[in-house]
């Protein structure tokens, strides 16, 4: 199946305003043409009719697996639930209600390292507004952002100050979404870092802070560590860590609660890491299934975000389908599980150019109480310029749609000393 998408010529802004200087990478000495890789495009989402056809004759045609009797979720995501969420997908589920929504925000394209890369790029209203890159992570998509691109853009409209304003450029991954996907090997966090400190200077901004959690997070830490002239602060709402290099006490200054809280955390992993073994080895295998059945790849997605999230088993008290579908689809409609899964697989077999070291840039962590991990701040503070430390009141993996308030306070809370 080919799964088209239209690129617009009249989407949001007719083009981004220069926020700053031309980039090294930006010709100068003429104007750029239609032909110009590095021109920035106007995008609008646009799924052909067959593809969405397609998925509903897909859908009826489901053959679910059978289950054991009072289990649940015990062995992976429910069967019962996924008859309902699938019976919602054909009847309930409305996709170009949810592109419109999308497309409210103002979206282009641009080639970097021979990808054509998807960004969201909503700017402020405020001129003085502080850019910040904010990246997505695994199994999540752009769609995450959706409600802190409207309170960090424009503060005023959401209960805050204009001086906490934010340029906001939310780019989709290579291999995720509306980005292309990798034709070789080797596009691992630290090239992906690449591109998004590439985009950053090609917009114009030469000082920026980064944003994000799961592989966003992952992927800010080396924006941070390569373009460190230009990044001003760097804010995770996913934290790692290691014991210091003290073999005699390695727990010096770690409180018993924080060592328990992360204890509880890892043994709740130990029984969570069978995707990452699976994407990490084998993503083309697993990948012809999911790519060919959307209850097979809802069942492989929103089995995560039930797990991960601070929901207590009640998927829907945080998310609603069509927040959970709307991110499903993105996969869907573009065809980019299997690329997707294989930044696993890249992290596990690429070698950085060089080893990544401490994060001098000045670092804020966020830590929600359900996050797959927990380091002490002490153990943070190893790899980490840390000068600001929340640990939130609730919350889960997926902050930006689990708590966007929360996120958002502490982001502008965060950069408030480093404009």
């Amino acid at each position: 199946m080919t799964l088209g998408l239209a690129v617009a010529t009249g989407c949001g802004q007719p083009a981004p305003p220069e926020p700053g200087a031309p980039a090294a990478d930006t010709p100068t000495t003429a104007p750029a043409t239609t032909e110009d890789p590095m021109r920035i495009r106007p995008f609008e989402i646009a799924v052909p009719d067959e593809v969405l056809t397609d998925l509903q004759a897909r859908l009826s045609n489901t053959r679910f697996p059978d289950q054991l009797e009072g289990v649940g979720w015990d062995y992976g995501t429910d069967l019962a639930y996924l008859r309902e969420l699938v019976d919602y997908w054909q009847t309930g589920f409305d996709w170009r209600d949810q592109e419109r929504r999308l497309n409210a925000f103002d979206h282009f394209k641009t080639t970097i390292d021979g990808l054509d890369i998807h960004f969201i790029h909503q700017r402020s209203a405020n001129p003085d507004a502080l850019p910040l890159l904010v990246t997505h992570g695994w199994p999540g998509s752009i769609f995450e952002f959706t409600k802190i691109i409207g309170p960090l853009s424009d503060p005023e409209a959401h209960g805050g100050q204009a001086s906490d304003a934010f340029h906001i450029v939310a780019p989709s991954l290579p291999g995720y979404g509306f980005s292309d996907a990798p034709r070789e090997p080797g596009y691992g966090p630290e090239r992906m870092a690449a591109i998004n400190a590439t985009l950053m200077a090609r917009l114009g901004y030469d000082r920026y802070g980064v944003q994000g959690g799961d592989w966003g997070g992952i992927i800010s830490r080396w924006t941070a560590f390569n373009d460190a002239e230009h990044v001003v602060g760097m804010h995770l709402n996913f934290v790692t860590g290691t014991a210091p290099p003290d073999p005699d006490n390695p727990n010096e200054g770690v409180s018993d609660a924080e060592l328990a809280r992360m204890r509880a955390r890892q043994q709740f992993m130990s029984a969570e890491r069978g995707y990452s073994g699976i994407q990490g080895t084998k993503p083309q295998t697993l990948g012809y299934g999911l790519n060919d059945s959307p209850a097979g790849l809802a069942a492989w997605i929103v089995e995560k975000f039930r797990t991960w999230c601070d929901c207590g088993g009640d998927i829907e008290s945080i998310f609603t389908k069509d927040e959970l579908l709307t991110n499903v689809m993105i996969y869907w409609v573009t065809g980019t599980i299997t690329s997707s899964t294989r930044l696993y697989y890249e992290s596990r077999n690429v070698t950085p150019s060089r080893p990544i070291g401490y994060i001098e840039v000045p670092t804020g962590a966020a830590l929600f109480p359900k996050e797959l991990t927990l380091p002490p701040r002490r153990w943070a503070e190893t790899r980490y310029n840390i000068t600001h430390w929340t640990e939130m009141p609730r919350g889960g993996h997926f902050a930006a749609l689990e708590q966007p308030e929360l996120l958002v306070e502490d982001v502008r809370t965060f950069f408030r000393g480093l404009r």
